[in-house]
């Protein structure tokens, strides 16, 4: 999600409440999405135990720009590493629009407070982060001044197949996508290792 470009609200909020995150975790991938479960499709409950929240973070396209994919696998790498540093469970992420025309690269954390997961977000010069709990599905605004959104109606659905790529759109599309579903530590390592030599070529 972009920078902020005025005070109180984003131009692309609107854009972000709409959302859709594909995870992808150990065993399967999930899209988690606002509002209620779709007419024939199953929903999922929260991954995790308690009232732990996930958030989801890019350090994609700052500043409100559209960066060359080379720039923006060099700031995920940035991120990852951070969230290694840190000690922190993650695992690969996309969010975009529901119709696969826009996608960013992203994690799916774990241990953070919404307090740091805002400050990360400010550090990659982002408008948002969202974070994703049993009670609700939040987009959480980076900039002091900005305001918060929370929707207590979210879903999260199976994805049978591997998650969509995206299509080029100002986002990226990576070509190593095709191995969600099989998210497991080792595959994310190989994810994360992909981010670093993509970024160095």
């Amino acid at each position: 999600m972009s920078a902020v470009r005025h005070a109180d609200q984003p131009a692309r909020w609107p854009l972000y409440l709409r959302a859709v995150v594909d995870i992808a975790f150990p065993t399967h991938t999930v899209r988690v999405a606002p509002g209620p479960v779709p007419h024939g499709l199953t929903g999922l409950p929260h991954p995790l135990p308690g009232a732990r929240t996930i958030h989801i973070i890019t350090a994609c396209n700052p500043a409100g720009r559209a960066t060359p994919a080379r720039a923006g696998l060099r700031a995920q790498h940035d991120l990852l590493a951070l969230l290694h540093a840190a000690g922190l469970p993650w695992w690969p992420a996309v969010g975009g629009d529901r119709a696969g025309t826009h996608g960013e690269i992203s994690a799916a954390v774990t241990g953070l407070t919404d307090a740091r997961a805002r400050a990360l977000g400010r550090r990659f010069g982002q408008d948002a982060v969202f974070a994703w709990s049993p009670a609700s599905w939040r987009l959480l605004a980076c900039a002091p001044a900005a305001h918060d959104a929370a929707t207590a109606d979210w879903h999260a659905t199976l994805l049978t197949g591997p998650a969509k790529a995206f299509k080029s759109g100002g986002g990226l599309a990576p070509p190593w996508f095709s191995m969600w579903g099989t998210g497991d530590q080792p595959a994310r390592r190989t994810w994360a290792s992909t981010v670093l030599r993509r970024s160095r070529e």
